[in-house]
């Protein structure tokens, strides 16, 4: 069996590119050392084996009048594996956004794009799944057909289901628990053996939630069933711009404080979504006629508005959203104003995680506006911006699958974010209608929970009388929805239920427990009159070898 190998590869240009991963799996000639050997052309370019001062080999496509004017390889793919992609990428001037495809019977499949450097080697890393078995050719492409495209370093290596799940397994153990020694002594500080523990999780601390409307403030059920199963929320529109200044210097917060007043009483941790949003489709009416003058002051009079009023009550602002599909404040304000709205907020709630959000960047291979690289090269400019001392800035990432997710593309992609060493939310999860809604949800929440960036998960789909956006987990009388069933199985894999074990000869039990607050219940037929019940933390833990706390639980005859 071939496992996955996690690991991280900074965001950066190497004067020399790494060895292939996995030894460059299907690739003929992965690293160029047997010249052109396996490697052909595509389209229209010229290919050639060149060589560096340093001795290293790759290949080169020239000559280009085509997009996809490239180097190729033929292959076989099969329908049941999951495909991880790699290759370090250079071109000849500038910069140029360089992708890989695959050209199948299904058609063209991106595995992924970096924005290449000239004299420097830049890793793209991605991957892909195919409907049919069968040949398929990988070749690249880039919109600039003035650069030479250099290629070095390629890996194609396939997965079974059975890998990629237990590589996911393996993570989730390593990331979200850890390993637990729970010990029975008597009053004399003598191990007690055969007592019985029931261990349970009084609250997870990977936070999960879920997008809520108004309505939940009129609905008990809603209620019930929300507070049950989440820890995080997300108002679906009650803090928009839109909704708190309908009318221009009229300002009404009385939904959002109510909606922000049953969360704090329920200890729902709540995301500020969101302060400004780029999509000119999303703006207050009134906000369209304004000079830029009157609009830069009225930017600021929202941020101020809206930061001020919550700061200290949220554990995140959405500051600028879609700013990668959209533009419409950087075409009125200028190219910086996505980092200016970043600087305005941080200036006024300096402790709280100022996101990014954007979507199609783990969902949608294809979409080049918001790519990993494209991603990355957004919040570099906003990080240079706002220079040392910036806070701490955090990637959002919506999760809105329109069609069945590519499990190692989004893996792939969050690897190449997670290079930031940024905090990555995962927060508008949903899948639209389709055939096994489902089981995508699912494949989608384990594979996102699993990789270790990820720092929470927040879902967009509950119940709305007026309609879900493109996925409901409940009816309207929050009986659940095969969603949401998925979702409270999930619940159940990341909790623990009915655990019980008895203690060893040494007085202890061990096991591997999720990260949060628990209980334990510990009783004896013989040595203890009555059962006692202790409250004790699981969190991680520094020695990744063997992580264990240890409990003393002292029972008394």
């Amino acid at each position: 069996m071939v496992l996955l190998k996690t690991k991280k590869y900074n965001f950066q240009c190497l004067e020399k590119p790494l060895r292939p991963q996995y030894g460059g799996g299907m690739i003929l000639n992965p690293d160029l050392n047997d010249g052109l050997k396996g490697w052909s052309v595509s389209g229209g370019a010229k290919i050639e084996e060149r060589v560096s001062g340093g001795g290293n080999r790759f290949i080169v496509a020239h000559s280009r009048s085509h997009k996809n004017d490239s180097v190729s390889q033929k292959l076989y793919m099969k329908k049941d594996k999951l495909y991880t992609f790699s290759a370090w990428i250079q071109v000849s001037s500038r910069s140029a956004s360089v992708a890989a495809a695959f050209r199948t019977n299904g058609g063209v499949k991106y595995a992924g794009a970096i924005i290449a450097e000239t004299g420097c080697w830049s890793m793209l890393k991605g991957g892909l799944t195919v409907e049919g078995s069968g040949p398929a050719q990988l070749y690249f492409e880039s919109n600039d057909t003035s650069v030479e495209i250099w290629v070095d370093s390629v890996s194609l290596q396939p997965f079974t289901k059975e890998e990629w799940r237990t590589h996911q397994d393996q993570s989730v153990e390593k990331t979200r628990k850890t390993k637990v020694r729970l010990q029975a002594v008597d009053g004399r500080g003598n191990p007690v053996a055969g007592a019985k523990m029931a261990v349970t999780l009084a609250k997870r601390s990977f936070p999960f939630g879920a997008v809520i409307s108004d309505y939940i403030l009129q609905n008990t059920a809603f209620q019930n069933w929300f507070t049950s199963r989440f820890s995080v929320a997300t108002f679906a529109n009650e803090m928009k711009w839109y909704s708190t200044e309908n009318s221009r210097g009229v300002e009404n917060y009385k939904v959002a404080d109510d909606m922000l007043q049953f969360c704090k009483q329920n200890g729902i941790a709540v995301r500020g979504h969101n302060i400004l949003w780029d999509d000119p489709k999303y703006q207050p009416s009134w906000v369209n006629s304004l000079s830029p003058g009157d609009l830069q002051a009225a930017v600021d009079r929202r941020i101020n508005s809206i930061a001020s009023r919550y700061k200290g009550q949220v554990i995140a602002w959405d500051v600028v959203n879609e700013n990668l599909h959209f533009s419409f404040f950087e075409d009125r304000l200028g190219a910086s104003a996505s980092a200016a709205a970043f600087q305005k907020t941080r200036q006024i709630d300096g402790t709280v995680e100022l996101f990014m959000n954007e979507y199609n960047t783990i969902e949608e291979r294809g979409d080049g506006a918001s790519s990993p690289a494209k991603y990355l090269q957004k919040l570099g400019e906003i990080q240079a911006f706002l220079g040392g001392g910036s806070g701490p800035l955090a990637i959002g990432l919506e999760g809105h699958f329109g069609s069945a997710p590519n499990l190692p593309y989004v893996r792939s992609s969050i690897d190449t974010l997670a290079a930031k060493n940024l905090p990555i939310w995962v927060t508008e999860v949903d899948v639209s209608n389709m055939t096994d809604q489902a089981m995508h949800f699912q494949q989608i929440l384990e594979e996102v929970h699993a990789h270790p960036a990820v720092k929470g998960i927040v879902t967009w789909g509950t119940w709305d009388p007026r309609g879900c956006y493109r996925m409901c987990l409940t009816d309207g009388n929050f009986n659940n929805l095969p969603t949401g069933d998925v979702l409270d199985k999930i619940l159940r894999q990341w909790s623990i239920a009915g655990m019980v074990g008895v203690t060893d000869a040494n007085g202890v039990f061990e096991a591997s427990l999720f990260h949060g607050d628990y209980e334990v219940t510990i009783s004896h037929p013989t040595v203890m009159k009555s059962s006692l019940t202790q409250s004790f933390k699981v969190a991680p833990s520094a020695d990744t070898s063997h992580q264990t706390t240890v409990l003393l639980v002292e029972v008394s005859p």
